[in-house]
C-alpha cells in the first residue's frame, strides 16, 4: 500500500548539508500497522512531512496505492494526498468549530455538499465513540476526545492509509490504551493501513504488526515486532530493565517466540550440571508473542562457554559479556 524507495532528504548545501533521511526503504502492506520508532533527531518528523509531500524529498520514490506520488504534478498531488489521512501529535482542531464541523472541514475543501458531509461526519463520530459530542467545541472536550475527533477528521475522505504522528504523546496511560484499541478497531473494520510514528515503545508492543527502527536518518532494523525484539540490544526492550552483560562469566541471551518458552535455566542445570544465575531480564510479552532477552551469570568461564554452546545449539542468540 505504501512503498518508500531509497528516500533521501538533505537540508542545506555542502559542506554544511544535513542528511535528515538517508536511503530510507519501507513497505507498509494493506491492512497492517507499521510502527516507525526512533529517538528525537532520528528523522521521524522529516519522514512524516515527506510521506505527505509537505517536504519534497531530495531523491527517491514514495508510492501510495501503486502511484508514484513524488512524480505527480501539483493538481494530481492534491488528489493523491486524500489517500493519506493524518492524525497529529496534538489534535489540531479548529477552536471555532464543533466536533462535527471539524470532521466536515476536509470534505468542505473537497467540495462535498452540505448534506453529504454532515452525514459522513455523524457516521465517523459514532464510529470513534463520540456520537453524543458532535456539537461540542474543542474546549469542551478532553484530550482523548479531541484526538478521537482528529482521527474521525483524518478518516473523512475514506483514505487508504492513516498516518499517525506521535498520537498518544500528550495522553495519560488509560486514555492511551483506549486510543490504541480504537486504532486496532479501525484497522480491522475499515481495513485501513496504519503507519504510526512514535518514540513510545509501549505503543509498539501493544498494537504494531511490524516495526522499523529509525536512527540517524536510516532504517537500522525492521521486521515483525517479535523478530526485532529478539535481536541483540533491541530498542524494543530498552525500557524493560534489561542490563548489559558485564564480566567474563556472563552471557547475554536472546530469542524469539520459538525459544522464549524453553525452560533453559533448569535444562542447562540438569543436562550440564552447571549453576546458572539470572542476572537480569527474562521473557517479555510483545503483543501476542513472547521474546527473551536476559543476562546470565556463571561460576566461571568454562561453565559460561559450555552453556553458550548449549544455548546456540538450541536456537538462542548468545553474546558473551566481558573479555574472553
Amino acid at each position: 500500500m505504501i512503498q518508500v524507495e531509497n528516500l533521501v532528504k538533505v537540508f542545506g548545501a555542502a559542506p554544511n548539508e544535513v542528511r535528515a533521511l538517508d536511503d530510507v526503504n519501507l513497505t507498509v502492506e494493506r491492512g497492517e500497522i507499521l510502527a516507525v520508532v526512533g529517538q528525537s533527531g532520528a528523522g521521524k518528523s522529516t519522514l512524516v512531512r515527506c510521506l505527505t509531500l509537505l517536504e519534497q524529498p531530495s531523491s527517491g520514490k514514495i508510492i501510495v496505492g501503486g502511484r508514484v506520488v513524488t512524480d505527480l504534478p501539483a493538481g494530481e498531488l492534491r488528489q493523491a494526498r486524500r489517500a493519506i489521512g493524518q492524525v497529529f501529535q496534538h489534535a489540531n482542531l479548529l477552536d471555532n468549530r464543533t466536533a462535527k464541523k471539524n470532521v466536515e472541514y476536509p470534505l468542505e475543501v473537497a467540495g462535498w455538499n452540505k448534506a453529504d458531509r454532515a452525514k459522513r461526519a455523524e457516521e465517523l463520530l459514532q464510529l470513534v465513540g463520540l456520537g453524543d459530542r458532535q456539537n461540542n467545541f474543542p474546549s469542551q472536550l478532553s484530550g482523548g476526545q479531541a484526538q478521537r475527533v482528529g482521527i474521525a477528521r483524518a478518516l473523512a475522505a475514506s483514505p487508504d492509509v492513516l498516518l499517525c504522528d506521535e498520537p498518544t504523546s500528550a495522553l495519560d496511560p488509560s486514555t492511551t490504551d483506549d486510543l490504541l484499541e480504537l486504532l486496532v478497531k479501525l484497522r480491522d473494520e475499515l481495513q485501513v493501513t496504519i503507519l504510526i510514528i512514535t518514540h513510545d515503545l509501549g505503543v509498539v508492543r501493544r498494537i504494531a504488526d511490524r516495526v522499523a527502527v529509525l536512527e540517524g536518518g536510516r532504517i537500522v532494523d525492521s521486521g515483525s515486532v517479535e523478530e526485532v525484539a529478539a535481536h541483540q540490544h533491541s530498542p524494543l526492550l530498552s525500557d524493560i530493565g534489561v542490563e548489559d552483560a558485564r564480566g567474563a562469566a556472563e552471557l547475554r541471551v536472546s530469542g524469539g517466540h520459538e525459544v522464549a518458552a524453553i525452560p533453559f535455566i533448569s535444562r542447562i542445570t540438569r543436562e550440564l550440571g552447571i549453576d546458572v544465575r539470572l542476572a537480569s531480564g527474562g521473557a517479555h510479552a510483545i503483543g501476542d508473542v513472547h521474546v527473551l532477552s536476559a543476562t546470565l551469570g556463571f561460576a566461571g568461564e568454562e561453565d559460561r562457554d559450555r552453556a553458550a554452546d548449549w544455548l546456540r545449539a538450541n536456537g538462542f542468540t548468545v553474546e558473551e559479556g566481558g573479555a574472553a
